[in-house]
C-alpha cells in the first residue's frame, strides 16, 4: 500500500468538512421545523379548547355563531381583530408547515447549489414572507366575516339563509377543485421549491416567499372557504383540511388528489343544501 500524502489527506479532510456542515444544517432545519409544528399545534388545540368552552350564539335558522367573530366582554373590535390574527397565524403554521417544509428544503438545496450563503437566514425570510401573506389573507377574511356577522344579526331573514348559503359555498369550493385556475396554482405551488431566484439574497428570498404565499392562498381558497363554513375553531375540520392540502401538494399525483377532494366537498355541499331545504 502506498502511504497517503499530506496534501491528499488535507484535501480529503476539506471535502468531508462541508458535508458535515451540510448535515448539521439540515438536521437543525428539520429540528426547528418540528419544534414549530409541535408548538403551533399545541397552541391551536389550546385556543380551540378555550373558545369551545365559551359556547356559541344561537342564530335564526337553527345554526350557531362561533364566538371568534364577536368581541369578548370589554374588548374592542380592534382587539378582537388582533386576537383573531394571532390565532390565525399560529393555526396556519400548524396546518401549512407539513407541506411547506419540503418546499423550503428544495429552496435550501437550490441556494446551496448556486453557491449562496446565509442559508438559515434566507430560509427564515422565505417562511416569514410566506406566512405574512397568510396573515393578510386572514385579516381580509376577518373583515369580511365581521361584516357578514353584523348583517346577519341585524336582519334575521339573512341569518336564516346561512345554512343554505353554507352548502352552496362548500359545493362551490368542491367545483373549484376541478378548475384550470386551481390546477395552475397547484402546479406553481408544487414547483415552488425546485429553484431559487438569483442572486440569493434577502430581497429575492422575501419575494420568493411572497410569491409562494400568493400561489398557496389562491390554491387553497376553496379548502379555506370550507374551513370557515364548517367552523374555524373546529379541530377535526382543521385536521381534514390540512391533510387535504398536504396530500395535493406532496402526493405524486397531486392534481388527482385535488379532484378527489373536490368531489367529496361537492357531495358534502349537496348534502348540506338538502339538509337545509328539506323540512323536518
Amino acid at each position: 500500500m502506498k502511504p497517503v500524502s499530506g496534501g491528499a489527506a488535507m484535501m480529503s479532510t476539506r471535502s468531508v468538512e462541508p458535508s458535515r456542515t451540510h448535515a448539521v444544517s439540515e438536521r437543525g432545519f428539520l429540528g426547528v421545523s418540528a419544534l414549530l409544528f409541535v408548538a403551533s399545534t399545541a397552541a391551536t388545540v389550546a385556543w380551540c379548547t378555550s373558545m369551545s368552552g365559551m359556547g356559541e350564539m344561537p342564530m335564526p335558522g337553527g345554526w350557531t355563531l362561533a364566538m371568534a367573530w364577536m368581541p369578548m366582554c370589554g374588548q374592542t373590535w380592534l382587539g378582537t381583530a388582533a386576537s383573531f390574527l394571532g390565532m390565525w397565524i399560529v393555526m396556519m403554521v400548524a396546518m401549512m408547515l407539513p407541506s411547506l417544509v419540503p418546499m423550503l428544503w428544495g429552496y435550501r438545496h437550490s441556494v446551496r447549489t448556486a453557491g449562496g450563503t446565509h442559508l438559515e437566514a434566507l430560509t427564515a425570510l422565505v417562511a416569514l414572507s410566506y406566512f405574512a401573506v397568510w396573515a393578510v389573507f386572514g385579516l381580509l377574511a376577518f373583515a369580511l366575516g365581521t361584516v357578514l356577522v353584523t348583517l346577519q344579526m341585524r336582519w334575521p331573514m339573512l341569518a336564516r339563509a346561512v345554512p343554505v348559503a353554507a352548502g352552496i359555498a362548500v359545493l362551490g369550493a368542491g367545483v373549484l377543485q376541478f378548475s384550470v385556475w386551481k390546477a395552475h396554482l397547484l402546479a406553481r405551488c408544487r414547483e415552488a421549491g425546485a429553484s431559487c431566484v438569483l442572486p440569493a439574497n434577502a430581497r429575492t428570498a422575501w419575494r420568493q416567499g411572497m410569491r409562494l404565499g400568493l400561489h398557496c392562498c389562491g390554491s387553497c381558497a376553496g379548502l379555506t372557504t370550507i374551513l370557515f363554513v364548517v367552523g374555524v375553531m373546529d379541530l377535526c375540520a382543521m385536521v381534514v383540511i390540512a391533510a387535504a392540502i398536504t396530500l395535493e401538494r406532496l402526493a405524486p399525483m397531486g392534481e388527482h388528489a385535488a379532484r378527489v377532494v373536490g368531489a367529496l366537498a361537492a357531495v358534502a355541499g349537496l348534502l348540506l343544501i338538502a339538509c337545509a331545504t328539506v323540512p323536518g
